[in-house]
């Protein structure tokens, strides 16, 4: 690591196989904690290159644990480490988009940089992680939905959880968690926290066989936040929307705020799931499902797309997956 940091030190990158080479040690657990923390420290110093991202990500899915299934799945996960602290939206999307039947294998992890990720709230609410393809498989033919933990599937992510926690600021973990489900999903949203890293995914998307929409709040959020514009990036292109087409109104940051606590966090999330949410918390949390489902361009347009998630939603479909996964 020593030679790699040097190297790194005098603003040099890496190419894609060394990238793939330093993530692969990362997996092993070669490093100490103090050459971790200085090899992260570099990308928050500088921007992350194509080569670097292509290297990272091909390692981490090399050795990740494989999972699979018989039937096409999305994902619908952001970045995070965007310094927002919402509730979960993604995951409430989620369960939506499983409440209209549609298939998700959901990418999650503990909150690094803010108060509850995605794994932090499932935790709560009284999921079990799971590695076992048989399990996951059993949730997505019964529930539509399962979750995957990310540092059950990837030992290089594993492997840097406590450094992350205890740096508490974005880091190139947060750029790769989106793009490494191991379940190599049919479709991807995927949300960023700024134009940048948007356009890297999209790059890199390109070569994949996966549909997908990378959507990016212009103000920072790394979901549709109806709080201003968003930018959508497609295969076709890209695309920017109003707050008022998505969602049908403009809200505010307090309105999506997250709480305290993963306690607090959990509490939002039934409430919500269960169909007594705010206007506004249920107006972000049905645009992104219904951009999820448009993603996946099997339905006419954005407004159909739409009416399938407040059905979901309001019918108690969505929570009744939730109800079908947790024990």
């Amino acid at each position: 690591m020593k030679k790699i940091l040097n190297y790194l030190f005098e603003y040099q990158t890496l190419s894609a196989q060394q990238a793939k080479e330093v993530m692969a040690n990362i997996g092993k657990n070669i490093y100490s904690d103090a050459e971790l923390a200085a090899f992260i420290t570099v990308y928050l110093m500088r921007t992350i290159t194509i080569e670097e991202l292509q290297g990272f990500r091909d390692a981490l899915m090399e050795m990740a644990l494989p999972v699979s299934f018989d039937e096409d799945v999305i994902d619908i996960v952001g970045t995070g480490g965007d310094g927002k602290n919402t509730f979960n939206i993604s995951t409430l999307a989620s369960f939506i988009v499983a409440g209209s039947g549609n298939k998700v294998a959901k990418h999650g992890n503990y909150a690094s940089t803010s108060i509850t990720g995605s794994s932090n709230v499932m935790e709560q609410l009284g999921y079990s992680f799971k590695k076992e393809n048989s399990l996951l498989s059993k949730e997505i033919d019964e529930a539509n939905i399962t979750f995957l933990h990310a540092p059950v599937f990837h030992p290089a992510l594993k492997a840097v959880s406590h450094i992350r926690k205890q740096l508490g600021v974005r880091t190139l973990f947060n750029m790769m968690g989106p793009l490494v489900n191991p379940a190599n999903p049919t479709f991807r949203m995927l949300g960023v926290f700024n134009a940048e890293m948007g356009r890297l995914y999209n790059y890199l998307l390109q070569n994949d066989t996966a549909k997908f929409s990378i959507v990016n709040s212009l103000d920072g959020y790394d979901e549709i936040s109806l709080t201003t514009d968003t930018k959508v990036i497609t295969q076709d292109g890209e695309k920017i929307y109003t707050a008022y087409q998505l969602g049908k109104r403009i809200v505010s940051p307090e309105d999506i705020f997250g709480g305290n606590s993963p306690e607090d966090a959990a509490k939002i999330f039934m409430r919500i799931l269960k169909g007594e949410g705010t206007w506004a918390q249920n107006a972000v949390v049905l645009a992104n499902a219904a951009m999820a489902l448009h993603t996946t361009q099997k339905f006419k347009d954005y407004d159909t797309c739409m009416n399938m998630a407040v059905e979901s939603l309001e019918s108690g479909k969505a929570y009744s997956s939730l109800k079908k996964i947790i024990a």
